[in-house]
């Protein structure tokens, strides 16, 4: 069976006009945030509905020589997971709702703690902690922001949460999503793909971005990354 996961970044949140490490600070969707999110609704559930018949039309023809049945429960999402922090709640409120679904939040979903950095702009950082920050800039795998998470932290909660989650739908073949954050989100894709953890940042996530794995046992296959519908 096939389990296929919907990966999306939140949306932009209050105060994206200027570009700030938030990390682990809950600040809450911007109205432009909700409109990117409901676009990105759309789009999962165009793709849902296609692949679902796709899949289902195959098996058919395969197996039983027709395509006249048709199993509507397979053209929907099965669960919403997300961060806790409420620009990805609300984020997956949105999309979970289409569906008759409520998030399940994931604590070990949450945003890298920045530490010293958390709330301040990249000038800011660059000005009061240049040594710091070019060095975390140049290997993010070996230096951390001050009193922030470490690379190697966040990967080991995160890949906690996401193996977990995809055992809890893997032999069904469920469609599922996880609305979390840029900095989760390209650690997931880095070890999805096996890429190395120094590399993160060649991962690009924008707001309401989503990328598509498809789990073939327990294989991934990854279908699109950053896709961006808005």
């Amino acid at each position: 069976m096939v389990t296929t996961l919907y990966l999306i970044r939140h949306g932009a949140t209050a105060g994206d006009d200027v570009k700030r490490y938030k990390g682990s600070i809950d600040v809450p969707l911007s109205q432009k945030g909700i409109q990117q999110i409901s676009k990105s609704l759309n789009f999962i559930v165009e793709h849902v509905r296609k692949s679902a018949l796709f899949k289902q039309q195959n098996y058919l023809i395969d197996i039983h020589g027709n395509t006249s049945n048709r199993d509507d429960g397979k053209m929907a999402l099965k669960a919403v997971y997300c961060s806790p922090l409420s620009r990805a709640v609300s984020s997956a409120e949105i999309i979970a709702s289409h569906f008759g679904l409520k998030p399940i939040e994931v604590p070990n979903l949450t945003e890298r703690n920045f530490g010293e950095w958390e709330g301040m702009t990249y000038l800011e950082i660059k000005e009061k902690y240049p040594d710091e920050f070019n060095k975390w800039a140049n290997n993010p795998l070996k230096y951390c922001p001050p009193k922030g998470e470490s690379t190697i932290e966040v990967r080991d909660r995160v890949v906690t949460a996401i193996e977990k989650t995809i055992d809890n739908h893997r032999t069904i073949g469920e469609n599922i999503a996880i609305v979390a954050h840029g900095g989760v989100n390209r650690i997931i894709l880095c070890h999805l793909m096996g890429i190395p953890l120094e590399n993160i940042f060649r991962i690009e996530q924008d707001h309401a971005s989503i990328n598509i794995i498809e789990f073939w046992e327990r294989y991934p296959v990854v279908k699109l990354v950053n896709g961006i519908f808005y």
